[in-house]
């Protein structure tokens, strides 16, 4: 028997370059019910994409809305924030984020 490992190759997919997301998929990878997922777009915190003709009964959001309602389904668990308070929160860090950038860009 050999002391080396053999290393297995991990796959993986970048959802942020996945455009569209089902509300089926959103509620399986953050671990929620339906109605949770329909509390994050009621209060703004995300947004479905605009619909297709063939697809204007479901929504379907970005991957920028995964994490987006990740980062909200979070707040709102750790904090015992409400879904308006998480998308508040997101938006400030988001602005945050933004005045950050503004500044090293300044600064460069």
């Amino acid at each position: 028997m050999s002391d080396k490992l053999t290393a297995t190759p991990l796959v993986g997919v970048v959802l942020e370059e996945q455009v569209d997301i089902t509300v089926d998929q959103i509620c399986a990878l953050c671990r929620v019910e339906h109605t949770q997922v329909v509390h994050l777009v009621e209060e703004g915190v995300i947004d479905p994409l605009p619909p297709t003709p063939a697809l204007s009964a479901q929504w379907r959001f970005s991957g920028e809305a995964l994490s987006r309602a990740r980062r909200a389904l979070r707040l709102q668990r750790e904090l015992e924030l409400n879904p308006a308070a998480a998308a508040l929160v997101l938006d400030l860090l988001d602005e945050v984020a933004s005045l950050r950038q503004a500044l090293r860009d300044f600064a460069a």
